[in-house]
Order: structure tokens, then C-alpha cells, then sequence
């Protein structure tokens, strides 16, 4: 009479390594989530319904009282065309200026900044705004 010989129990799989780099990828995108700065909470911005969506710039923000804000500071158009020329963003080089605008900023000051802006150089601007939930 033969019997069977009992089958070797399979190794169990370590899940150590898998857990630490699913982990470390949650700690890099914590980390890479809070490299953009937040707009400012008084900001309301322009609503649009045909949109492309992109990620939000590091652009210029437009308050309605027609401040201008940028990285969370109070600005101006000198200081801010300086610290874009110092990071070798080009506002000058022929890079589109990106804006945020605040829906209640009058639309005459909005011009008037424009203008101000091309008077300094800027070749181009875009207009950011966030898409209208229809």
C-alpha cells in the first residue's frame, strides 16, 4: 500500500517591498500635490462653458478691486514682469502672460491692465477660467 506524499505548502509571497513603494508614491504625491500654491479664497474666477482643462498655472491673479496678486503676494506689473524675467519664464521673450481674473473685476479696468501690460513688452495673454458645471 502506497500513500501520497503531502504537497509542500507553497511559500507565502512577502508584501513588505510592494507596501513600501505603494507608500513612498503616496508621500511623493502628498509632497507634489502642495508644490502649487492655492488661489487666493476671495478669488471667484470667470466661468466659461467650451474650455479646455489644464492644470492651473503660475500666473498673475486679477482681484475685483483690480489688485494684482502673484505666489500669494501683492504685486505690480514692474515687480511682477521682474520676477518672471528672474525664473527665465520670458514674459518679455514672447510667452503668453497667463491671468487670473476675478468675475467682479470691471471689464474697463480689465482692458486698462491689458494694455498697461502690452505697454511693458508682453506679447501675449491668456485668460485663465474654470469651466461652468452645465
Amino acid at each position: 500500500m502506497k500513500l501520497a506524499r503531502p504537497r509542500p505548502k507553497p511559500e507565502r509571497e512577502n508584501t513588505i517591498p510592494l507596501i513600501n513603494i505603494v507608500f513612498l508614491m503616496l508621500i511623493f504625491f502628498m509632497v507634489a500635490g502642495t508644490l502649487a500654491s492655492p488661489l487666493d479664497p476671495a478669488l471667484t474666477m470667470i466661468e466659461t462653458t467650451q474650455a479646455t482643462r489644464t492644470q492651473p498655472p503660475d500666473a498673475l491673479v486679477v482681484m475685483k478691486d483690480g489688485t494684482l496678486r502673484f505666489r500669494g503676494n501683492e504685486t505690480s506689473i514692474d515687480a511682477y514682469l521682474s520676477v518672471r524675467d528672474a525664473d527665465g519664464e520670458g514674459a518679455r521673450q514672447g510667452e503668453k502672460l497667463k491671468l487670473v481674473v476675478d468675475e467682479a473685476l470691471p471689464a474697463t479696468t480689465l482692458v486698462d491692465l491689458i494694455s498697461r501690460l502690452r505697454e511693458h513688452g508682453v506679447a501675449g495673454i491668456t485668460l485663465i477660467t474654470r469651466r461652468a458645471n452645465s
